[in-house]
């Protein structure tokens, strides 16, 4: 009998990458770079430094197959000249403020108005059209991208020099970590949030993902989505997903708020205030298996419900486009107007201060 040994060599331990590629240039002809954040489990996020824009995050499903649940194009002129925020950060102000402007310790402020009368997620040129400055490493098999914006004084008509950093952290636990950080020189108004249009599905519309939002109350709004200034319970009302709900089970109810945002396009005032990074939704798709749930600790969340996609923005990877209600936005954020509504939670900052936020897509 001849004998022998098996040699046995252990397979090659899974660690974080990053990794760095050209993306292009803008019309400009500034060089746009995306980086790949890779974690051990073979979760994906794709990141640009322009608009700091979620290209790609790719989830496996529940066969295991990976799947990109977020929005974007294949080319960056599209980001540039026809999305509609499609994976951006947003500054300095997310969504809506009245007429672009408001008063901040007795002086008057007129901001660019580029949604109709009101002004939109920072006016013409926000955080989202902007490169900013990057560096990526790996720390206790993390990876992190942080990315830098010096936003000049009355840039889209904003006071201060506003020093910006946004950090996105892929987790060992299948989490993306998005950690805003600012200061500024001269008192100004701050409402920082992130614009990915997810769909659970990859390939169906959003209406049989289920959602549940931890939030007892919303903001009514008018015909311009501007809020009301009052709170509204849910509670039998088509906005109520305090238990995980279907998105199409009410979203075509005779219902005047419904009217006004074309289906849900609505900020909801989040429970347990300033209590820290707490849930604010939980997203699931029963066929892909897929569930998410956003954490914050900032006051609301806007959740739309992709009203104003119409099929005529080219679906990355593929010959098709994007269909009505094919991507759906859990943004957290201060709230919409904030800044001519005194009973709202304040989205002031002040030299000295330090604005520190955190918000996890935890999958």
């Amino acid at each position: 009998m001849i004998g022998g040994f098996l040699s046995c060599t252990a397979p090659p331990k899974k660690t974080a990458q990053i990794n760095k590629a050209t993306f292009g240039n803008t019309q400009d002809g500034a060089a746009v770079d995306q980086y790949t954040l890779i974690n051990q489990s073979g979760m994906e996020v794709k990141i640009l430094t322009y608009g700091g824009i979620i290209t790609n995050l790719f989830i496996p499903d529940a066969t295991g197959k990976k799947t990109d649940v977020v929005l974007g194009f294949d080319e960056l002129k599209l980001y540039e000249s026809s999305s509609p925020y499609f994976g951006a950060l947003i500054g300095r102000y997310g969504n809506r403020i009245a007429g672009g402007k408001f008063n901040l310790e007795g002086e008057e402020y007129t901001l660019v108005q580029n949604n109709g009368t009101n002004h939109l997620h920072g006016g013409t040129r926000g955080f989202d059209k902007v490169i900013w400055e990057a560096s990526a490493h790996i720390e206790n098999e993390e990876a992190f991208l942080e990315l830098r914006y010096l936003s000049q004084d009355q840039e889209e008509g904003y006071p201060g020099n506003l020093a910006v950093e946004v950090t996105y952290v892929l987790t060992q636990n299948n989490s993306l970590e998005v950690r805003y950080k600012a200061q500024t020189d001269k008192t100004t108004v701050l409402n920082l949030t992130q614009h990915t249009y997810f769909n659970l599905s990859g390939d169906e519309d959003i209406l049989n993902h289920e959602l549940k939002l931890n939030a007892s109350s919303y903001l009514p709004v008018d015909e311009t989505l501007i809020p009301l200034g009052t709170l509204a319970e849910v509670a039998n009302t088509p906005f109520d997903f305090t238990t995980l709900k279907r998105i199409g089970s009410d979203i075509d109810e005779e219902n005047l708020q419904l009217k006004q945002g074309l289906g849900y396009d609505h900020c909801w005032v989040l429970n347990n205030q300033n209590t820290g990074v707490r849930t604010a939704a939980v997203l699931k798709h029963p066929r892909s298996g897929i569930q998410m749930e956003v954490l914050t600790d900032l006051p609301g969340i806007q959740f739309y419900s992709g009203n104003f996609l119409d099929g005529t923005l080219p679906r990355k990877g593929t010959d098709s486009f994007y269909a009505y209600r094919s991507g759906l936005c859990l943004e957290t954020q201060f709230f919409p107007n904030a800044p001519n509504e005194p009973s709202f939670p304040s989205p002031v900052l002040k030299p000295g201060e330090v604005f520190q936020s955190t918000t996890v897509f935890q999958f």
